[in-house]
Order: C-alpha cells, then structure tokens, then sequence
C-alpha cells in the first residue's frame, strides 16, 4: 500500500487525488484513452496531447501536476518536452512511458528532470504507483524548496538586522563627535560608501565590503578628545595645535581597541592608519607602503576625496579638474598608487555617490 498526502492508495489508485491534474501525451489514441481510463478511475483529472507541440500548448493553458509522456514520437521526442519544461520541475513531476526496454534513454529520461520510467506493456497497478511516487516526490521537493526559501528569508532578514545593528554602533560612536562638528555628518556617510564602492572593484567579498562600509566611517571618532577652539578654528592651526589635531589618531585607535567585533576592529586601525603616507611621512608612526593597512590606505584616498570636493567651515569646495590633481599628484608619496589608478578609472562611481550625499547635518542620537 502507498501513501500520497497522508491518504492510503489501493489497487485502485488514489483515492485521495484532489483531482490533480496529469498531461498525457502520446501519439497513439489507443494508448492515450487506455491511460486516460485508468487514471480518472483513480480519481485524477486528464487532459491529452498527441505531440511534443501540443502537450506545449496545454501546459501553457492549464495547471499540470503531473506529465505522463512517450519517449518515442514523430518528430520531436518526450525528452524533448522534458528538456523544454525544465524549468518547471518539480512543479510539474514527468513520468516517462516506452516500449523500448532500454537503459541508457531511462537513465537519460532521469537525468533531464523525469521522476519515474514505465515500459510498455504496462499494468494499470504500475502506473498508478508511478503516477503516485512522481506526485509525492514533486510535493516533497516542493515542501523542500519551501523550507530553503524560507530558510534563506531568515537569514537575509537576520543578516539585515546584524548589518543596522552594526550601523547603528558605528553612527551612535561617531554621533558623540558629530554634535560639535555637524558640518562633516555627511561625510562620514559618503566615507563609508566610497569605501565599500573601492572594496567591491577590489574583488572583496560582500563581508568585507559590509565591514569596511560600517568601520571607514569611525576614521575621525578620535575627534572627540579634539578642544573646540581647535577643531572648529577657521584659520590656520598653530605648529602646537597640529601637535593636538594629529593625537585624533591615537586617541580614536584608543577608543576603538580590544573590540571582538570584526568593523570595529577595522575600525580601529584606519582611525590609528589614515594618515599614514605611502612614502613614510605621515603620522603617528611614518609607515611606509604596504605597512599601512589595505583599509587605512583605502579611507586615506577617499578622505582627502571627499573634503576637497565639498564645503568646510573654513574652505570652499574645490573643482573636480583641481581635486584630481592633487589625488594624481598624491600618487606613490600621499597614497597607494594602485588605488589612485583604481580610483580614477572608476570616477564615475564615486562621483555619482557624492552627488547623491549632499552635505546636511548628521541627525543625532537621544538617550546616548
């Protein structure tokens, strides 16, 4: 005895088939009306074609459970009609039916996409359990498929909820620095845009580039242990004010260190790295080349990018022609020359995130 959907099946077939519905096909009338009786008997609903363009024709104008199809016809083959519904399997479950005992074409039928091989002459019982097996297969399937796109669901939502949680740490962090310098709340922003954007033509994965989107952001979070008077000084600092400016870098590494959080401990080597030069002679440590973390050398190009491209409280923005001067110029002493070529090539991209961002004022945090 079998089961379909919970329901026994005797000989008779399924008793329980919902008047599921089976396509079939065969060139031979006889052989179609002998199938036909069998298979109503056991509840099921049938409709006919005798060819591969017919059966075609129903399938697009009815719902199909199950195709019951020959191998062997004129003109094209049932592996042809196979092969052109394959997409739809499982959600259409073939069995495939031959008077050619023949191993290879049943193994071919099973390899395109058939669920079941029945030779001719065949019994009304061993239809029936073909048709039967092929259905509880396709609902299997079906119910799997489900499960997966219910599973992969979760995860994206999940994956959505860690990437806000993430964002929402980094924007809290950098928010306590961006009450006193609202001008820059967009440039953070942009930050971390430009930076996933050189990640992605880098050929990181989405990981990283999710990572490296959420950390470039913190680059100036050392700001915050920055007086006022100097911060928001609009003249020139003073040789001992710059002394000052430059401990932002220690003190957001300081900030930032003994994380266990990936972006964060990103984080705290572009905050500590971003002002580091390719030919040594940034600060804090004078790092030189590739000693300068990938990510630091990143966030140092497209800073410089982005302040120079828009207005600040004590200049106006540059044009573009001036702006990739100075970032050609900075090639191979200032910044990574790869990343300046990589940069420049694709221009376009972060020209198109810079418009999109305009500066406004970063909105704050209640509660912090």
């Amino acid at each position: 005895m079998s089961y379909w959907n919970g329901e026994a099946m005797g000989d008779e077939g399924w008793a329980g088939s919902n008047h599921a519905s089976v396509l079939i096909v065969d060139d031979l009338p006889i052989v179609r009306l002998a199938l036909q009786r069998i298979l109503t008997k056991a509840g099921y609903h049938c409709l006919e074609a005798e060819d591969v363009a017919g059966a075609l024709a129903v399938l697009a104008r009815n719902g199909i459970d199950l195709v019951l199809c020959d191998i062997q016809m004129p003109g094209a083959s049932g592996l042809d009609l196979v092969r052109a519904i394959q997409d739809r399997i499982p959600d259409i479950s073939v069995v495939m039916v031959s008077s050619l005992e023949d191993t290879e074409t049943a193994i071919e039928c099973l390899q395109q996409g058939a669920f079941g091989y029945v030779l001719k002459p065949f019994q009304p019982r061993e239809i029936l359990v073909q048709v039967n097996s092929a259905l509880r297969r396709r609902m299997l399937e079906i119910a799997y498929r489900d499960r997966e796109a219910q599973l992969a669901r979760k995860v994206r939502e999940q994956t959505l909820e860690i990437r806000q949680s993430r964002e929402e740490i980094a924007l809290r962090l950098i928010s306590a620095s961006e009450h006193r310098d609202n001008e820059t709340g967009m440039h953070v922003r942009r930050i971390g845009l430009y930076a996933a954007e050189m990640a992605r033509l880098l050929g990181w994965s989405e990981m990283a580039v999710e990572t490296i989107e959420s950390a470039a952001p913190m680059h100036d979070i050392g700001k915050i242990g920055v007086p006022d008077a100097i911060l928001q000084k609009p003249a020139a600092l003073t040789e001992n004010e710059w002394v000052t400016m430059k401990m932002h870098t220690t003190m957001g590494a300081t900030i930032l260190k003994g994380s266990k959080v990936p972006f964060i401990q990103m984080g705290a080597r572009i905050a500590l790295g971003h002002h580091e030069k390719w030919d040594g002679s940034g600060y804090p440590f004078a790092l030189r080349g590739e000693e300068i973390p990938i990510e630091a050398r990143i966030t140092s190009l497209l800073d410089v990018y982005d302040a120079v491209s828009n207005r600040r409280h004590y200049k106006e923005p540059w044009p573009e022609y001036q702006v990739i001067q100075v970032i050609e110029e900075g090639a191979g002493f200032h910044f990574d020359h790869d990343l300046v070529r990589l940069f420049l090539n694709n221009l376009d991209r972060f020209r198109e995130i810079l418009a999109a961002n305009p500066n406004e004022p970063l909105p704050g945090f209640t509660g912090l």
